[in-house]
């Protein structure tokens, strides 16, 4: 039997690949690692069908013994504290997470000798500062960050090229430009627009949603995509490359935020938050996946309105 490893299954990715790897991949033992504190309502509906293994991810000798038990053929490595703001209040906590993390990852993979594939989560932001004629940004641009998390993934992806290099340990990197769907946290953009929309339409609040910079421009994928793309990463990656995983296409958020509205009947009133702008910003995040597409066929399937038309329903339906 194949074993699959998570880190993070209970997060919003996660979850996402958990349940598609279920119902894709008919014989494969999942696990995932979680924490006592982790929220578990995105594994709800598979709980029975997953094995979870409690784990911190930061202490070495926890990691060896999830490993030892585990012994997995593939690891998904999506655990991490994923908030941009966030690592701007906690930029050390952010780094010692997500770098010292995959560290005793990796270390527990060569003390136990396993021939595993392992995909790590990386990150669009890692490109930061990126001119115009920049875009659409391949996997060869400079890498600028402008956040502390956009410095703890480039740690990540250049640890896990380094581990390649010195050990063999088969690698693939994969740097994921903003994506969204149901369950996505509600700190990030499209979800807490999503949310106060729907809090708006049950009487909750006032009709005034309340907005950071709306000029900045992403890169938006369904997680549904994503997931999708990770799986295609371990079967058909080479070790050691790093590719990105993009729609190809990028949205302002104010032009986001405007697909949402179109979806409510309530009129709503836009409002700026100066405690939702960032120190810095990074203008625009706009990727090229070609690289990804040639070596494993991927390309994004859902389409960005139905991504929000999800979303915008499931909070609809916990609001």
């Amino acid at each position: 039997m194949t074993n699959v490893l998570i880190t993070g299954i209970t997060g919003f990715a996660g979850s996402h690949l958990a349940e598609w790897i279920l119902r894709n991949k008919p014989g494969i033992h999942v696990y995932g690692t979680y924490r006592p504190r982790s929220r578990m309502e995105n594994i709800t509906s598979i709980r029975n069908e997953i094995h979870l293994v409690v784990c911190e991810l930061k202490d070495s000798h926890s990691v060896n013994e999830m490993i030892r038990t585990v012994r997995p053929d593939y690891i998904f490595h999506l655990a991490a504290q994923s908030f941009v703001p966030t690592s701007w209040n906690a930029p050390a906590e952010t780094l010692l997470v997500n770098q010292l993390g995959q560290v005793n990852l990796f270390e527990a993979v060569l003390k136990y000798d396993l021939n595993c594939t392992i995909q790590i989560a990386c990150s669009s932001e890692e490109y930061g500062h990126v001119y115009p004629h920049e875009v659409p940004i391949k996997e060869e641009n400079p890498l600028r960050p402008l956040s502390p998390y956009a410095v703890s993934k480039m740690a990540q992806d250049f640890l896990g090229y380094q581990y390649f290099k010195s050990y063999g340990l088969k690698v693939i990197r994969t740097r994921t430009f903003n994506h969204t769907g149901p369950r996505r946290g509600e700190v990030f953009v499209t979800s807490n627009f999503a949310k106060q929309i729907a809090e708006i339409e049950k009487g909750h609040k006032k009709p005034i949603l309340y907005v950071g910079n709306l000029q900045a421009k992403r890169d938006f994928t369904d997680v549904r995509d994503v997931v999708r793309a990770y799986w295609l990463a371990v079967e058909k990656g080479v070790p050691g490359e790093v590719y990105n995983i993009a729609s190809g296409s990028a949205y302002s958020i104010e032009e986001m935020l405007n697909k949402l509205l179109l979806l409510t009947p309530v009129r709503i009133q836009i409002q700026q938050d100066p405690s939702r702008m960032r120190p810095s910003d990074v203008e625009i995040l706009l990727g090229d996946y070609d690289k990804f597409h040639r070596q494993t066929g991927w390309k994004p399937e859902i389409p960005f309105e139905h991504t929000l038309q999800d979303l915008l329903d499931y909070w609809r339906g916990r609001v």
